[in-house]
């Protein structure tokens, strides 16, 4: 009778740990993320005459290897749901980018979207190499705060706009593949 009592415990006590880990687990459907937006991510690199435009700025010069090889900048720049500069921005973007291959235009990307409008509040983080020669790429969003609490997923880059060395505007299609709030 104790070794049934014992068997049937074990048998419980496995079912009841099988059903909590299928409660709290969740499948990831990477064709069906569990948030979307789109935004327009705007740089405007202070060229040394356009301190009232500009919300970004070189922090290391470029160096002799070409193709921007060790420059570093360091940006506060407007997002926007469209593509017009001027719209009212709905996040800002801020941190951080180097380009560090000497062959080709290839950046390295560290920053933070924070959001503080009536549609959301909250940071997302996103970093990852952008090879600028690529139609599009892909960067990851590795966490976020408030609205976007410990969010995970894909940011992809596209090319809009490029205006010499000082303006360009990325599309931003960001897909929330892990979301905590909804």
């Amino acid at each position: 009778m104790i070794q049934f009592v014992k068997k049937s415990c074990c048998i419980l006590f496995f079912l009841l740990i099988i059903c909590c880990v299928s409660i709290n687990s969740k499948t990831l459907k990477p064709d069906e993320p569990c948030k979307r937006i789109v935004l327009y991510y705007h740089d405007i690199l202070f060229n040394g005459t356009d301190l009232a435009n500009a919300t970004s700025a070189k922090i290391t010069n470029d160096t002799q290897f070409g193709y921007h090889f060790g420059m570093m900048v360091v940006f506060d720049d407007p997002m926007t749901k469209d593509g017009h500069l001027h719209s009212p921005p709905v996040a800002r973007a801020q941190g951080f980018y180097f380009y560090d291959k000497r062959g080709t235009y290839n950046a390295w990307f560290a920053y933070t979207l924070i959001f503080n409008s009536t549609e959301y509040k909250g940071t997302l983080n996103i970093m990852g190499a952008d090879p600028l020669p690529e139609k599009t790429r892909d960067l990851s969003v590795v966490g976020g705060t408030g609205d976007f609490f410990m969010a995970r997923g894909i940011a992809t880059f596209t090319t809009e706009d490029v205006q010499g060395d000082y303006y360009f505007r990325l599309q931003m299609d960001i897909k929330l593949y892990e979301c905590y709030k909804t």
